[in-house]
């Protein structure tokens, strides 16, 4: 009896320290830019909403902007925020714009346990727009890291055009 007594205790102190751990995450970040769906839905393209704002992932190999070579800028499709430089973009072959980091303070972490475990979820740090996953598979020559980032979460300045 007393070891189901300890048990039963231990089971009802870890449960108390999960729940106090749910009420702390689930307070909503603010963001600087932010708006209702609807007007997202007013400004974004169907697939740019699906992406930036229900954290969807478009088709791999769909985006124009994996293939884009000039120098320039890549910026938040939602709030015009620069997130990458384009000297640190390259080929990783997964089928979507790779970099290697991202323009410091500008793209925060969180973690997404959307498909049954943890990932390193990236997002527009002035909207909290989704932009894509973290990967430590990245170039070992610069940071190591693989910003694996949703095309239609982005939009491309070239350098000429600067903002």
């Amino acid at each position: 009896m007393k070891k189901i007594t300890s048990i039963f205790i231990l089971v009802l102190m870890m449960s108390c320290v999960g729940n106090a751990q749910n009420s702390s995450e689930e307070k909503k970040k603010t963001y600087k830019v932010e708006k209702t769906d609807a007007e997202w839905k007013k400004i974004l393209s169907p697939m740019a909403y699906y992406v930036l704002r229900e954290a969807g992932t478009e088709r791999a190999f769909t985006s124009p902007l994996n293939n884009e070579k000039k120098e320039g800028i890549f910026v938040c499709a939602a709030c015009e925020t620069p997130l990458y430089k384009s000297k640190h973009k390259y080929d990783s072959g997964s089928g979507w714009p790779s970099f290697d980091r991202a323009i410091k303070g500008n793209v925060e972490k969180d973690v997404d346990y959307k498909i049954g475990y943890a990932r390193t979820e990236l997002k527009c740090n002035t909207c909290g727009g989704h932009l894509g996953h973290s990967f430590d598979d990245g170039p070992s020559e610069t940071t190591g890291k693989r910003h694996c980032i949703n095309g239609a979460a982005l939009k491309f300045i070239p350098s000429e055009e600067k903002l």
